[in-house]
Order: C-alpha cells, then structure tokens, then sequence
C-alpha cells in the first residue's frame, strides 16, 4: 500500500494546521482512505470508485482528467500555490467531520469532491501512526540522500579523472601537432629547395637550348661562307687553266707562224708576265681568306667547347651524356683537325701554283 501525507490550512481557518494522509493500493483511480487529524482528534473515510466515477460525471469530466486533478489536489499538496481549497467541518458532537476540497478559477471556483468522515476513537494511536510514517520517510529519505552523496562523490572522482585524461590528451594532440607541424615544415622547405633547383636546371637548359640554336646558327653561317669561298676559288682555278689554255696555241700554229710571219711577238710571255705580276696580289688574298677561315674555325671550336661545358655541368650525374660529349669533343677535334690539314695542303697547293 502507498501513502502520502501533506499539510493543509482549512479556508475556514487559516490559522489552523490538520494533517491529511491517504492510502492507496494499486492506483487512486480504484479507490483511496482518508486520516485527517489536528494533533489531538481524528477522524477516517474511504472513496470507493464509483464515488469517483460519480463524481466524475457529476461534474461533466474526463475520469482520467478528474483522477490527475484528485492527485494534484490530495497527494501533490499544492493548496500552497492557492490552486486548491480545502475546507473542514466538526459538527457539535464530534462524531463526524465534513471534509471538502475545490479547484480555484479565475471566475470562481468548483467542487472536486466531499466526504464524511468518521471519528476514530484512539486518536493517539492514529498520530504515532503518522509519527512512524513520517520517520520511516526520513530514514528512507536519509538513506536515498546517503546514496545519492556517495553516486555525488564517485562522479567527482570520475570527473577529475576524465579531467585528469581530457588534460594529458590535450597535451599529447599539442605535441603531436607541434610535431607535425615541424615535419610538414621540412617536407615544404625540402620541396621548395627541389623546386628551386628544378627551376634552375630548367632555366640552365633553357639558356643552354638557345646557346646551342645560336652555336648551330654560327656554325651554318661559317659551312655557307666557307662553301661560297670554295666554290668562288673553284671557279678562279677553272678561269685560270682556260686563260692559260686559250693562250697557248696549237703545235701547228706556232710552227706556221715561226715560219710564216717571223716579225710577229708573240702575245704568250706578255700574259705569263701578267699572270706573274697578278699571282702576289692572289697569294695575299688567298693567305688572308687562309687566315679568315682559320679564326672562324677557332671561334667555331670555343663555342663549340662552352655548349659542351654546359651540357657537362647539366648532365654531369648522366656517364652515357658524359661518354657521348666526349665522344663528340674528340670528333669535332679530329675534324678540326683535319680541316687545318686540308685548309694548309691547299693553301701549300695555291702558293705552289
């Protein structure tokens, strides 16, 4: 069985304190008892369900509705707010005792229900019946306030705990932040310095690309110019062995005209003597292209040699380039080589002519 016990001041006199306790079995909805008692009298009452049901209907309400206002008004004791009345009446003889209890509105107010109540005979018995109850609440209100501090003291000490952990992780994620972050620092700084020298190769074999276009560009201009001379001391040569063909007659033309005209100079010695007097001034311009082409193979072979230094320090990790340049420099060396040789027969050729 459940009970409940509350204090109320009768609207009749507000000075006066009763004390109000009901019991119940299952649900209040099924029925309740009623004590009232002043301290020094007592009386006792039942409401069975159907005088809750008939009340109910009385008044036009949900019996649902009407149980929830009968636990506001009897068990929660919320007659302190003013939302509930209660009234007592003793008749004369003090055999019964009128009780009621009301709802306020703001209009006014209405009844919940009234009963008469019965008074017990042993009135003592009833207060030491309260008086138990009221300590058995407080034990059991003691003991729950016991467990409730300990349940208090065991999350205080879980919560230090938890702070405890919360404050080493916090320094560990700092940590492992700090040491990220130095990590990522060296990763970047290791990837800027590979960019910068990236960059720099690839502005090297730009500068490289071109100093090899202008190379190829000198060179093809100095392969033109010497073409051109060679052709140009070609066509002298041929000119020179036509003169000179054309100059000398045939067998039987000179002896016709040592025979036929003897007083005619002949015109042959007068142009050998020209050509002797012509041939210094050749010579000159021939040792003097000699010398033209020879600085031009110079410079050719310096230029030559600087593409080399730069592709070397470019691809100096690289053997097989290695190889290959000096392969190249040793070919270019033996056709420098053989074009001086050639260059000097010719030139040993011309003077001789």
């Amino acid at each position: 069985m459940e009970k409940t016990l509350i204090r109320i001041h009768p609207v009749s006199d507000p000075e006066a304190v009763y004390f109000l306790q009901v019991s119940w079995e299952k649900n209040i909805s099924s029925g309740f008892g009623i004590i009232l008692t002043d301290g020094e009298r007592a009386w006792t009452g039942t409401v069975s369900e159907a005088d809750i049901s008939r009340e109910a209907a009385d008044m036009e309400m949900n019996r649902e509705k009407y149980v929830e206002e009968l636990k506001k008004a009897l068990i929660l004791g919320e007659e302190s707010a003013g939302k509930y009345n209660f009234t007592v009446s003793v008749d004369e003889e003090n055999t019964q005792c009128h009780f009621s209890y009301e709802r306020n509105l703001k209009d006014g107010s209405f009844r919940l229900g009234s009963l008469k109540l019965q008074k017990v005979s042993h009135p003592a018995d009833v207060v030491k019946e309260l008086i138990g109850y009221c300590l058995d609440c407080l034990g059991g209100l003691q003991v729950k306030n016991e467990h409730l501090q300990k349940e208090n003291e065991r999350l205080f000490c879980d919560l230090s705990d938890v702070e405890k952990r919360l404050e080493k992780c916090v320094e560990a994620k700092e940590e492992l932040e700090a040491d990220l972050y130095n990590r990522f620092v060296l990763v970047l700084n290791e990837k800027k310095t590979k960019i910068r020298s990236l960059q720099k190769l690839l502005n090297e074999a730009k500068e490289s690309a071109v100093d090899t276009q202008c190379t190829r560009d000198g060179i093809a201009t100095t392969q033109m110019a010497t073409e051109k001379e060679d052709d140009y001391d070609g066509s002298t040569e041929e000119e020179s062995e036509n003169l000179i063909q054309s100059s000398l007659p045939s067998a039987p033309e000179r002896r016709d005209s040592l025979l036929g005209s003897p007083d005619v100079i002949s015109t042959a010695p007068r142009r050998k003597r020209r050509q002797r007097t012509i041939n210094p001034t050749g010579t000159e311009a021939k040792i003097a292209t000699y010398e033209t082409e020879k600085l031009a193979k110079e410079k050719e072979l310096e230029v030559i040699t600087i593409y080399l230094e730069v592709l070397r320090k470019i691809f100096v990790k690289e053997n097989i380039i290695i190889r290959f340049c000096k392969w190249v420099t040793e070919g270019i060396l033996y056709l420098h080589h053989k074009v001086s040789q050639e260059s000097k027969d010719n030139f040993r050729c011309r003077t001789e002519c």
